[in-house]
């Protein structure tokens, strides 16, 4: 809510066994053209829903065993000067890049330049790593402990200043370390911005030519490019962030803020041309292979993550893919190995508009034939909610806690923000933004006895073995009330909380990021529904606490 990525939040994914990707299956027969023909149909009857005509859109891309079988743009380019969204368009990848610049360092590590089990200290003399021991593989699977200088206070208000590599890395080079480098898989944009240093330390050039040099052009990647070193004008779509009401130009962000973390430029068509390279041409097979491999924890546990991609499932198969999120666009690419299908989604706004990960996880079901479930919400009322809520168990380390907030039903997990869920049925329920769902058991009187978590293709079945907490119940308060506490608050330096009134909705918004409603609890406590946190009012001061920590503020 509060301290947010301005380029990437990867997914965080359940319990899985551990994940080494093979090389692709060879190639499928391929589709006639009337089957083509369908499944193109098919694609575009699932994802064209997302983008409304009107609205910033999008791209969609979807490759089966070499044939494109879906290319289509969706939307507005451009809403301002009403230019129609087109298939050739490039746009901002955001976290994706992290891929080109993990195959950047392992180019040079199968050419015996540097090992992916160095310390970075080797490349980076004058990193301090306060004694521990970080590797260029701690950097490759978000496992260093480095703190990731987007979660920073301050970073959104920073984000729109040119920067040089030097001096971001100076930004959060002397923070003290999160954890044990290799106890805990934290996504981090620090990492990928050091191993876009090291990549010029060792290659000689700076991060921008390496890559054009060593994967773009051999690619004939023709419109892929750091942002800001195109090697050719090409048509581009406008960025597009939300405002408090509709969406406007996109928020404004430097050079080099993203850097080797997210900063380059492609398109669809590019794209495809990365995909059929990816696993056969550039690296050696095993080098590949082990990029496809879940990093495995000090503690045995996998981090479902490998050297730049993540690692899931689709209803079951082995999917490698990444998502991306930056100023103004966010994206989606991933890849069905045992299948041969490749999907790409490039939109043109960024929080709160259309979700690719989304878009690009539902074309992919259709593409092999197990397409997801449509959700469509439908009212409960609080009986119906209480009769859910409750405690329950997957296995004697994992519980998952469903609580009602007023008309609302939530799932509560340790350490991370609230699931506002949306009722398909009695039993049934759909996380909203994502492709998962989840459905409640009962025995033959009617009582609750457990809960089936579909996510990815696994069906996680839970066991009722608690009660749920006391249902957090929005109180009804004079809008007079609220507005005495209306107002800007300072709770450091740069970071103000505005706090607000639209009729009967209260909201509060930080400097630089999303405004985010709250509910009363009272008078002078209010909570938000989607993120982990609960403000609390004094005469002129503000307090709120988020994941544990506690800050205030004083009116300004």
């Amino acid at each position: 809510m509060f301290i947010r990525t301005a380029i990437c939040a990867a997914a965080l994914l359940l319990c899985a066994p551990h994940t080494a990707f093979a090389a692709d299956s060879p190639p499928g027969k391929p589709l006639s053209k009337r089957a083509l023909d369908d499944l193109s149909f098919r694609l575009h009857a699932t994802v064209a829903p997302y983008f409304p005509a009107e609205a910033p859109g999008g791209i969609v891309l979807v490759v089966k065993d070499g044939q494109t079988v879906l290319r289509r743009a969706y939307g507005m380019a451009d809403t301002s000067k009403g230019v129609k969204m087109a298939p050739e368009m490039a746009m901002r990848i955001g976290s994706m890049t992290k891929q080109f610049t993990a195959t950047g360092i392992l180019l040079l590590a199968d050419e015996g330049k540097l090992s992916i089990d160095d310390e970075i200290t080797k490349y980076l003399p004058d990193y301090p790593t306060q004694g521990k021991k970080i590797t260029i593989e701690h950097l490759l699977t978000h496992t260093s402990g480095i703190i990731s200088y987007t979660g920073k206070p301050g970073f959104p208000q920073r984000a729109p200043q040119d920067i040089t590599v030097a001096a971001q890395i100076d930004s959060f080079k002397n923070d003290p370390l999160q954890f044990e480098p290799g106890s805990t898989w934290r996504y981090n944009n620090s990492g990928y911005y050091l191993l876009g240093a090291i990549i010029e330390k060792v290659s000689g050039l700076p991060y921008h030519k390496f890559l054009a040099q060593r994967i773009f052009v051999p690619l004939g990647m023709d419109h892929t490019a750091y942002e800001g070193h195109e090697r050719s004008a090409w048509p581009s779509a406008a960025g597009h962030s939300p405002l408090e009401k509709g969406f406007g130009p996109a928020r404004p962000l430097g050079k080099n803020q993203s850097y080797a973390a997210g900063e380059l430029v492609s398109t669809v068509d590019d794209l495809a041309k990365w995909d059929a390279a990816v696993g056969r041409k550039l690296l050696k097979p095993a080098t590949w292979q082990r990029a496809f491999t879940s990093y495995r924890l000090s503690d045995g546990k996998d981090s479902h993550y490998g050297y730049g991609w993540e690692l899931t499932l689709i209803q079951g198969e082995p999917t490698i893919g990444h998502s991306g999120s930056t100023r103004g666009f966010r994206s989606y690419g991933l890849r069905l190995p045992n299948k041969g299908v490749y999907v790409a989604v490039l939109t043109n706004g960024d929080a709160g508009m259309v979700v690719p990960d989304v878009v690009a996880r539902r074309a992919a079901a259709v593409a092999i034939g197990k397409p997801l479930p449509e959700f469509r919400e439908v009212a409960l009322d609080a009986a119906a909610l209480d009769a859910v809520a409750g405690v329950y168990s997957l296995d004697k380390d994992t519980q998952r806690v469903f609580s009602r907030d007023g008309e609302f039903l939530s799932l509560l997990r340790a350490g991370r923000g609230p699931l506002v869920l949306k009722p398909m049925s009695a039993n049934e329920f759909f996380v909203p933004d994502t492709a998962d769902w989840i459905v409640f058991q009962r025995d033959a009187v009617g009582k609750v006895t457990g809960v089936t978590y579909h996510q990815d293709g696994r069906a996680l079945n839970h066991v009722r073995s608690g009660e749920a907490p006391a249902p957090r119940i929005v109180a009804k308060i004079a809008d007079a009330a609220f507005d005495a506490h209306a107002g800007r608050y300072e709770i450091q330096p740069g970071m103000v909380f505005e706090v607000t009134r639209e009729g009967s909705r209260y909201f509060v918004q930080p400097t630089g990021q999303r405004r985010v409603e709250i509910f009363p609890l009272s008078e002078t406590r209010f909570f938000a529904r989607d993120v982990d946190a609960e403000i609390s009012f004094g005469s002129q001061t503000l307090s709120f606490k988020q994941g544990g920590r506690n800050f205030s503020g004083r009116r300004i």
